[in-house]
């Protein structure tokens, strides 16, 4: 992996008559890493994604600092340098697929549009074999009659990797991940973080991972940052993060992941078959490599505690 950061921010933001939504948060993201950003509500995390794509401004936000990208400062590009980034070197994958995509276009036709809108001049043409081969990449059916598809007619774990083609089509260098794993049911939800795992190895992506949910960072990231009124107040190996915090923040996050209760003994869980799906997002999810260096949780542990609470 290369360890130079794709991504580096030290940023602040504010809104009218809501001042300080971020300030000065500090993370970096390197080629071919995952890193989470975590948060409870309201902690600044979707104002964090939107101040790095310079779009906060639309909801009535201002943002002050840096966000380096590709050795520039995007705070200080004019709005048409920004518009050669978005979409292009930077993706997006937000968290309601089914919102996100027409209603009224197919398939194919949104992939196009997605490509032309970023497309350099002089690239050559996005046809339905391009269209297709990106279905494939996403672990759908690489069939041209799914490409005349609408989006009532998927389901919401297929809308999402339409949205992630949509946000890879031009083999961006950084994609942020705005909880893009909140709509979906656990096995859907394994299966798309799983996803997100190989794109990033596949195309040396680096990606920003928003999310709640400490389980699902856990499984696939390499490093975490962890905000808290609009602060990163610790950031650093997946690994100490969860083993080792040492913010008061992060201790408490990590003590507040559901524990398997003392009345239920491991071998009854497993007899039952309990987790063992979601139990996979650690095993399946990453190479041997990067699973030895980075996963903190054991797929039992992480089966047993996803779990607790459902039982």
């Amino acid at each position: 992996m290369d360890l130079s950061p794709v991504l580096s921010t030290r940023l602040s933001a504010d809104y009218a008559g809501r001042p300080g939504v971020l300030r000065e948060a500090a993370l970096e993201v390197a080629s071919g890493e995952i890193v989470g950003l975590v948060g409870e509500s309201g902690s600044g995390k979707s104002t964090m994604a939107l101040a790095i794509l310079r779009l906060l401004h639309f909801r009535g936000g201002s943002v002050t600092g840096e966000v380096r990208f590709g050795g520039r400062n995007l705070l200080d590009l004019s709005e048409k340098a920004m518009r050669q980034i978005r979409g292009r070197d930077i993706g997006l994958v937000l968290q309601s697929p089914i919102a996100s995509l027409n209603p009224g276009m197919r398939i194919g036709d949104q992939l196009f549009e997605s490509w032309r809108a970023h497309r350099e001049a002089g690239t050559r043409p996005f046809g339905n074999v391009d269209a297709v081969e990106l279905l494939g990449r996403v672990s759908l059916a690489a069939d041209p009659a799914f490409l005349r598809r609408y989006p009532r007619q998927l389901s919401v774990g297929q809308a999402q990797r339409v949205l992630i083609a949509m946000a890879i089509v031009h083999r961006p260098r950084l994609l942020i991940a705005d909880e893009p794993t909140s709509a979906l049911d656990a096995l859907t939800q394994s299966e798309i973080l799983q996803l997100f795992s190989r794109l990033s190895r596949e195309m040396a992506m680096g990606i920003l991972f928003i999310s709640h949910d400490l389980l699902s960072v856990a499984s696939i990231c390499n490093r975490v940052a962890i905000l808290s009124a609009g602060s990163v107040v610790e950031f650093n190996s997946t690994e100490n993060i969860f083993r080792r915090p040492t913010h008061a923040y992060t201790k408490a996050l990590i003590a507040s992941i559901p524990k398997l209760p003392a009345s239920l003994s491991a071998s009854r869980v497993e007899r039952h078959g309990f987790g063992e799906a979601r139990g996979s997002m650690v095993a399946a999810s990453r190479d041997p490599a990067r699973q030895a260096a980075t996963a903190v949780v054991t797929r039992e542990e992480l089966a047993l505690t996803c779990r607790s609470s459902e039982l």
